[in-house]
């Protein structure tokens, strides 16, 4: 499956408001190099992003947009200084921006701040006119996982499915938060429900995975995606986690 972040480009290029009265070619070329950009960041093309963004910089450098693409390209590039960088100027000139909030906040959350990312997905659901809360929500719900909130996280996920029934990304943050809370079977019913969708996993829903079919007792589920583990993501965290055995 594509990576978590892939899934918030419907927020990406909504509008936003560049301080001043910008020229109109140049605030259309920016927009135009932005979602040319957006799109060879969807397709792992990173570095003809990278190339894009300058020019949408070069025709207007107050464009928040550019700086939103931008911090996602360099997050996935672990470039995570000029990254954070990035996203903070995306808010400096669009401070209400819900799609900034939201990238920024799983930003933190992926590298180790989860419980600061909360109030960033919380932010980004003020805004009366965001299209997609329900993955703000889905995000908020993951990430309280990780900062060891669970009563937060189930009711940030069940507001999720709320929205948007049936939802992916909450099923596999449900499937976590079970595994979490030690009722593995529902844990696998979530996991089950998302792969519906979803059969390409990313290292941590393998991960994920393994663990969970080792523990309602299925040897041969877990060893096939602990194979797709080694083989596809040796050089990961959680294959390495795999290989130590834990």
């Amino acid at each position: 499956m594509k990576p978590w972040m892939v899934y918030l480009f419907a927020l990406l290029l909504v509008g936003c408001a560049s301080g001043g009265a910008k020229d109109e070619r140049a605030l259309k070329s920016a927009k135009i190099h932005t979602e040319l950009a957006a799109s060879y960041f969807e397709r792992g093309q990173y570095s003809i992003a990278l190339q894009e963004l300058g020019v949408a910089m070069q025709a207007d450098d107050e464009y928040a947009p550019a700086y939103n693409v931008r911090g996602l390209v360099r997050m996935k590039l672990r470039e995570d200084a000029q990254a954070d960088k990035d996203f903070r100027r995306a808010l400096k000139l669009d401070p209400g921006s819900a799609s900034v909030l939201n990238n920024y906040g799983w930003f933190l959350c992926q590298r180790g701040h989860p419980k600061e990312s909360i109030a960033r997905f919380l932010e980004a659901l003020k805004d009366p006119l965001y299209n997609t809360p329900d993955m703000a929500y889905a995000n908020a719900g993951v990430c309280s996982i990780k900062a060891g909130d669970l009563v937060a996280a189930e009711s940030y996920l069940e507001r999720a499915l709320i929205l948007h029934p049936g939802m992916q990304e909450a099923q596999i943050g449900l499937a976590e938060l079970n595994f979490t809370k030690g009722d593995y079977a529902m844990a696998k019913v979530h996991l089950m429900r998302f792969m519906q969708v979803y059969e390409e996993l990313t290292p941590e829903q393998l991960w994920l995975a393994v663990r969970i079919e080792r523990k309602v007792g299925d040897r041969n589920a877990a060893a096939s995606y602990a194979l797709q583990l080694r083989k596809r993501f040796p050089d990961s965290r959680e294959a390495q986690l795999l290989q130590a055995g834990e």
